[in-house]
């Protein structure tokens, strides 16, 4: 598949979310737009707000936030920058986690909290419904059925369009959609961290759109001398557009959302849209990890 050098994140195919979300599928996140440790404001803020801009001229119309990232600094930005919204862009945030300072992260499901993050992203993102809303991560201290039901009924009311969850396995998946319906997974994934794999399968399966977050951490892979780069060296690419690449030709409901805050580095993952694999070259770059 080509695309216009202009929007190269075309190159990367298609996928419909919930039925009616066409988006292309290597999307972009939000969450690196914030300052250090994700908290306060970036350090550069008119850089972010460039970054945001661009995304959307490559070809990008998946931006995932969240309300937790600043907090909210994030879901401010996108407004910020790109509001009023292109209508192909799909917008999908989340809820559920509380930030008691840089780099912490706390769970909080009570129904009455995840109405008032539904509102409140709302408010900063400017919109009247979010595309895609998503449970940050799971309560342990809530019935899943009231975290995941209460999310049902702000669908119900129209301030949500479609359903998603965060960090599940797959039997928390199957209990979640016996009571919504749940479009899409975000789940830690990338070439050497696989044990979402299941998971995956399972939304390959259902047609159910899978979002890896964390997709560059290609670790040691990365490095200097190593098979990824020895790999990248030779499609004349950088490791991490390799691992970008390689995961979107590993599965059709696969849509990586990598981020950043320099325009330079935006483009370069973009770009990882473009790169064409080999079944030979996916069996090397599986066998990495």
């Amino acid at each position: 598949m080509s695309a216009p050098t202009s929007r190269p994140a075309a190159a990367g195919g298609e996928f419909t979310i919930g039925g009616d979300l066409r988006v292309h599928r290597l999307g972009f996140g939000a969450m690196r737009i914030t300052g250090p440790g994700v908290w306060g404001d970036p350090q550069d803020r008119d850089e972010a707000l460039r970054v945001l801009r661009r995304a959307v001229d490559l070809g990008v119309d998946l931006i995932d936030t969240a309300d937790s990232y600043g907090p909210y600094v994030s879901e401010e930005l996108i407004a910020e920058a790109l509001h009023p919204y292109p209508p192909e862009l799909v917008i999908a945030t989340k809820g559920g986690l509380v930030r008691p300072g840089p780099d912490r992260w706390e769970p909080v499901g009570r129904p009455p909290y995840l109405r008032q993050c539904v509102e409140m992203s709302l408010r900063r993102l400017r919109l009247d419904r979010v595309d895609l809303y998503q449970l940050h991560r799971i309560d342990p201290l809530v019935p899943l059925e009231d975290q995941v039901g209460v999310l049902g009924e702000m669908r119900d009311e129209g301030k949500i369009r479609h359903i998603g969850l965060s960090e599940v396995d797959v039997d928390e998946l199957e209990r979640a959609r016996e009571i919504v319906d749940v479009v899409s997974v975000q789940n830690l994934y990338n070439i050497t961290h696989r044990k979402s794999e299941p998971v995956l399968e399972y939304c390959e399966q259902r047609g159910i759109a899978f979002i890896p977050w964390f997709p560059l951490a290609t670790g040691e892979l990365a490095q200097p001398g190593g098979p990824l780069a020895e790999a990248a060296a030779r499609h004349g690419v950088t490791p991490a557009q390799l691992a970008l690449a390689w995961l979107l030709h590993r599965s059709p409901v696969m849509l990586p959302i990598p981020g950043t805050s320099k325009v330079a580095h935006l483009e370069e993952n973009v770009a990882a849209a473009t790169i064409s694999l080999d079944p030979g070259e996916i069996a090397e770059l599986n066998a990495l990890a």
